[in-house]
């Protein structure tokens, strides 16, 4: 049963990566707007490279493909996130609220992460195999 768990959590943090990253490229203007809102430098190319970090990461999640090294890439997203665009220590008071609650769920999924990452196995980088699963490659 604790496979189970574990592979509906791996899934489940997959789409938390997904979506968002799907989102970005159906809107990316609302998260350009956002980041400048934040002062981020170089929004734009960012915002891709950000969609593209959450797609991809994502879909690797979902398929079981390199999670131990996609999750810890994962955290590093989400510790950057946390620190430039949900700051709740340097926002106007009307959003203290809304960017605490954005830090600390992310924390959570930071949690899950590295939970994840701590159960899988470690996977060598190499186009031999790359199409297997985890579990199929280090079983």
């Amino acid at each position: 049963m604790s496979q189970v768990s574990i592979t509906a959590g791996r899934i489940l943090l997959g789409l938390y990566f997904l979506l968002p990253g799907l989102m970005k490229v159906a809107a990316p203007a609302q998260t350009i707007a956002y980041m400048e809102s934040h002062n981020i430098a170089f929004a734009e190319p960012l915002m891709w490279f950000a969609a593209a970090a959450n797609i991809i990461g994502g879909l690797l999640l979902i398929a079981g493909r390199h999670v131990k090294l996609v999750a810890y890439g994962c955290v590093v997203y989400i510790l950057l996130v946390n620190v430039l665009l949900h700051g709740f220590w340097g926002v106007t008071e009307n959003v203290v609220e809304r960017e605490t609650q954005n830090f600390i769920k992310n924390l959570g999924i930071l949690a899950g992460l590295l939970v994840l990452a701590g159960f899988s196995p470690a996977r060598s980088l190499s186009s031999a195999g790359w199409w297997r699963s985890d579990k199929a490659v280090t079983g």
